[in-house]
């Protein structure tokens, strides 16, 4: 009878833990309609504080912030322009975020990951191949055209290349108001303290002036 009682707890724990899974892995579900950001809130939350719902106002729930877009004269080509909190208040709580990203010819938005929202892509100019690779180092690629498609699950390595004749724009649109982003050649070489040179020489099979020389090439970033 003990062990009986045994298996169904274990049974009721496990089903506890797979109800509350969609909870635990995305935003947590809001306990108002809507909590505009008050950016000048002094209070440190995982977050930001709510507006006080009679300061709130209609421009709270409107942006403007990815109209046009910025420069691409950079080495990659390419440039972010973000919808986030901080640059629309009335996105706090909701779980949802969004960014244009414009590319030049040949621009590539390099390999990076969003920890914690998985990204849709809407092409909106131009010619777009959009990749990830998965945890088994399996590449998933399709070159999207205007109004396309393509989803990039949660915290996998993606990019984004401009194989078209001209510029490209697309939009990404993440279920998290805050997705994080990691950029692997950035959080290698160009950390602050700096990575150690036994670390990179032996991660990348490469000799310390092999490595000088790429870590010199990020030294502005």
């Amino acid at each position: 009878m003990a062990s009986a009682r045994s298996v169904v707890l274990q049974v009721l724990v496990v089903a506890a833990a797979l109800a509350a899974a969609p909870f635990v892995l995305s935003d947590p579900t809001p306990l108002q309609d809507f909590c505009v950001a008050d950016l000048k809130a002094a209070t440190a939350l995982d977050g930001f504080a709510c507006k006080l719902p009679a300061t709130v106002v209609d421009e709270d729930f409107f942006s403007a912030a990815i109209v046009s877009g910025p420069s691409t004269s950079n080495p990659f080509g390419a440039n972010t322009t973000r919808a986030t909190v901080s640059a629309f208040p009335g996105l706090n709580t909701l779980g949802l975020s969004i960014a244009r990203i414009d590319l030049a010819p040949g621009g590539l938005n390099p390999p990076h990951s969003h920890p914690r929202g998985s990204e849709l892509v809407l092409v909106l100019k131009g010619e777009v191949m959009v990749g990830f690779t998965s945890s088994a180092n399996r590449l998933y690629s399709k070159v999207v055209k205007e109004n396309e498609l393509f989803v990039v699950p949660r915290g996998l390595q993606h990019f984004q290349l401009n194989v078209g004749a001209g510029d490209a724009v697309f939009v990404a649109m993440f279920d998290a108001q805050s997705p994080g982003l990691v950029v692997p050649t950035f959080s290698l070489f160009a950390t602050k303290p700096a990575m150690p040179m036994e670390v990179l020489a032996k991660t990348f099979l490469m000799g310390e002036d092999e490595v000088d020389v790429i870590k010199s090439k990020f030294a502005g970033f």
